[in-house]
C-alpha cells in the first residue's frame, strides 16, 4: 500500500491540477497556488444501536 494518500481536487478551489511536492503528503495546486498537507486519522468503528447489542 503506498504511504502518500492522493488527493483527487484541491480541498480550497476544487480543481483537479495538483502536483506532489517534496514533502510527505503535500501537494500543490496549479489553480489557486496553494499548497497543503493529508494526514490519514484513523478509521472508527462502527456505530451500534440499542437492537444490535
Amino acid at each position: 500500500m503506498s504511504e502518500r494518500a492522493a488527493p483527487f481536487y484541491c480541498p480550497y478551489c476544487g480543481e483537479e491540477d495538483l502536483e506532489p511536492l517534496a514533502e510527505h503528503g503535500a501537494w500543490f495546486c496549479h489553480d489557486c497556488a496553494r499548497s497543503f498537507q493529508l494526514k490519514f486519522l484513523g478509521v472508527r468503528a462502527a456505530h451500534q444501536t440499542k437492537e444490535s447489542r
